[in-house]
């Protein structure tokens, strides 16, 4: 019997670097899109898909992270005096359930197989598990990690969130190597993490949404160094490819790398465009942009 997805891990102990000078005082995951955090959008998917205990690894100067979902009782307090109905509901939203999140320590940046790894005291011996990277951002009618949890149903095993990027691109992801496409479900044959292109076994890239069982933990317990000298999650999924099975799943939807200044631009115009309450305005004003570029051409 296949058990229910209930637990997500969050890898959050990076430094940001390329998001300097901004991360040297607030961890990226709290850089807001619009009005709201990178993780808030991970959480809200995560919590579509029915997870209920939330597992962050952190690093040091990521208290602002543990703040952020804790409660605020003198601003709570503040908003319900005034009225502001609305906003103290949208402020009660982003409060997390005591026990319900649980924080573990990465000391060392030894890669996203070692972040995983670090959480390996909080999984029990035969539950599978979300692994969520809030870098990528998700714009979708269906939350992704809901699509895949449904898909998971129906296969078990291992899963990858996929996408076809350009070939020239391909040695920035992990890449597929298919043994079987059933269309939007593929059965993988392999991963290489981070090919070059002449060497990539297709164009299919994993992203940052994985369904993992916990035999995943067993292989990273190795701690088997891969590309990039790091501990890569990749290699460990890889190395079920003969055992439970792996499945990478074309989601529908639109991903955004937030975890690159160009990307969390794109996030931005993308996410105010498609809110009711800013879309016109700002398209006026971006169409304004475009016209006064053109005239000056």
């Amino acid at each position: 019997m296949k058990r229910r997805v209930t637990k997500a891990i969050f890898p959050v102990a990076g430094l940001g670097t390329r998001f300097l000078p901004a991360t040297k005082a607030i961890p990226k995951e709290i850089m807001t899109l619009v009005d709201r955090p990178l993780i808030q959008y991970a959480i809200d998917e995560a919590r579509a898909a029915g997870i209920r205990e939330f597992i962050f690894v952190t690093s040091r100067g990521k208290s602002a992270l543990e703040d952020y979902f804790d409660h605020a009782p003198q601003l709570e307090q503040a908003l319900r005096k005034a009225g502001k109905k609305e906003l103290l509901e949208i402020l009660q939203s982003t409060n997390m359930d005591s026990g319900a999140i649980a924080y573990v320590r990465q000391h060392e940046a030894r890669g996203l197989g070692h972040a995983v790894w670090c959480a390996r005291r909080l999984i029990a011996g035969n539950e599978p598990f979300a692994v969520i990277l809030p870098d990528d951002v998700m714009a979708a009618e269906k939350p992704v990690l809901q699509q895949m949890v449904e898909a998971y149903a129906e296969t078990g095993g291992n899963m990858v969130a996929a996408m076809e990027v350009p070939r020239e691109k391909v040695s920035a992801y992990g890449v597929v190597e298919i043994a079987e496409d059933m269309g939007r479900m593929v059965r993988v044959g392999g991963l290489v993490e981070k090919p070059a292109p002449e060497e990539a076994p297709s164009n299919l890239a994993v992203i940052g949404r994985y369904i993992l069982t916990p035999q995943i933990l067993r292989h990273l317990n190795r701690k088997k160094v891969g590309a990039g000298g790091e501990i890569q999650l990749t290699d460990a999924i890889a190395a079920e490819v003969g055992g439970q099975g792996v499945y990478a799943y074309r989601f529908e939807g639109e991903r955004y790398d937030c975890g690159s200044k160009a990307g969390f631009l794109e996030a931005t115009v993308s996410f105010a465009l498609a809110r009711e309450d800013l879309g016109a305005d700002f398209r006026r004003f971006l169409e304004g942009i475009v016209a006064r570029s053109n005239a000056a051409e």
